[in-house]
């Protein structure tokens, strides 16, 4: 088994010589402090929000616990606040979209020197999965200088690996003219919409790719098994997020959990009532720190991801921390009873284990009636899956609980929709259309 080289880069990079941990740590440690110091002095947001602390008085990664979190809605509220250069020095500026509308968008500024920091992640992160043999197809946007998709093609470059950026997927079949003709044997991309180009195109996809890397959104269970077991590719996941700099963590050839991205940020589970550190192997909100950021830094930003840290090391055998693979959003559910919740991961599990689905909707309005808007290849298929579907779905403990009291009602319909794929990175959610008193 191979060690990460995400392990060998971070080693380099931090000047770390026998003992691994350890010595990550407190250079983890030294940088959080370096950190709060530079956003007080140069960050409206943080001399405010930071002003009670000393970061002199912060001794250990625990006395760090105590400092207050950074949160979305301060973000959506004051991005300039944020900002720790003058505007000249931002080269790239995200806009980031939670539902289509005004109020809830979120800005993300990036310096060159922010984007060289990914590139570098990139560039070593990919070495997980890919070498000069291969030939890589990414479908992340890739047109604006600085985008996911710019950011990968230049990693991939400085390993003199063959990068073709097309964009966030459209069209099935132009994809799949492009594998054939470059004779792709790899993929980066967004989980559901290559689920779609799999079950759409799937003599392509089975016949050319060799390795899959999934990112930008949580990956279904349901989707890895069915591109390891029934297309034979090796399945890698990446987590990361605008805010993080893109880069997280990802996947080894053990495929046992993201390897952190440990230079440039620090990252904590917390129980998200309580706010306090769980331990590794509990489930809880991943918080990050940034330590490396120049024009944007967070301090303790909850990002509403659900995972938790392995308390076994990785068959790799790196002393870097693995995190699990996300298991979704904490808002991504609805509410239908006291306490009684349905989560959009359980959905997932079920509708997207059905080949005749390529995606779907899910949205609850007024009288707790559940809305299961199927999109499938055609309507044949819908009458074909559609009452299996629904019979599952009607077993989840909380749904079936539920329906026994008469709270929630369900349906499940055809989409009117064409089977098109929307050319956009907003994350799937379910939607509540119900007033809120």
């Amino acid at each position: 088994m191979k060690l990460t080289p995400i392990e060998k880069y971070i080693k380099d990079k931090v000047n770390i010589h026998k003992n691994g941990r350890e010595e990550l740590e407190r250079y983890q440690l030294d940088k959080i402090k370096e950190s709060i110091t530079y956003v007080k002095q140069h960050s409206k947001f943080y001399r405010e929000h930071l002003k009670d602390i000393n970061e002199d008085s912060i001794k250990s990664l625990k006395d760090f616990e105590n400092i207050p979190f950074t949160l979305p809605s301060h973000v959506k509220e004051n991005p300039f606040g944020f900002l720790c250069v003058p505007q000249k020095d931002i080269v790239r500026i995200v806009t980031l979209r939670s539902s289509g509308t005004s109020g809830d968008e979120k800005r993300v500024y990036f310096t060159e020197k922010d984007l060289q920091l990914t590139i570098d992640f990139f560039k070593h992160g990919m070495q997980c999965l890919a070498n000069k043999d291969d030939r890589v197809l990414v479908l992340l946007p890739g047109e604006a200088y600085g985008s996911i998709g710019d950011l990968l093609k230049k990693a991939l470059k400085e390993t003199e690996i063959e990068c073709f950026v097309q964009g966030v997927m459209v069209d099935p079949k132009v994809t799949a003219k492009l594998i054939q003709a470059e004779n792709i044997n790899c993929i980066v991309g967004i989980p559901i919409q290559l689920l779609h180009l799999s079950r759409v195109e799937n003599e392509i996809f089975k016949n050319k790719i060799q390795k899959v890397l999934l990112s930008t959104d949580y990956v279904p269970e349901t989707i890895i098994k069915e591109f390891t077991n029934k297309s034979e590719c090796k399945v890698f996941t990446h987590y990361g997020m605008t805010e993080m700099g893109y880069g997280g963590g990802v996947e080894c050839e053990a495929l046992y959990g993201y390897h952190m991205r440990e230079d440039d940020l620090y990252f904590e589970i917390i129980d998200p009532v309580t706010g306090k550190t769980v331990e590794d192997g509990q489930y809880g909100e991943v918080v990050f720190t940034t330590l490396t950021r120049e024009g944007m830094p967070f301090i303790r930003y909850r990002t509403s991801d659900i995972a938790s840290f392995k308390t076994k090391k990785c068959p790799c055998g790196t002393f870097l921390k693995t995190m699990d693979r996300i298991k979704g959003r904490m808002e991504n559910r609805i509410k239908i009873d006291e306490d009684e919740f349905i989560y959009m991961r359980e959905l997932d599990e079920i509708i997207l284990s059905f080949e005749e689905v390529v995606n779907y909707k899910v949205y609850i309005e007024e009288g707790n009636v559940i809305f299961l808007d199927l999109i499938t290849l055609n309507e044949a298929d819908f009458y074909k899956s559609s009452e299996k579907i629904l019979s599952l779905i009607k077993a989840i403990p909380s749904i079936k609980k539920s329906l026994s009291k008469n709270i929630i009602e369900i349906v499940i319909i055809y989409s009117l929709d064409d089977i098109v794929i929307n050319n956009t990175m907003v994350k799937r959610k379910i939607h509540d259309y119900r007033k809120r008193v």
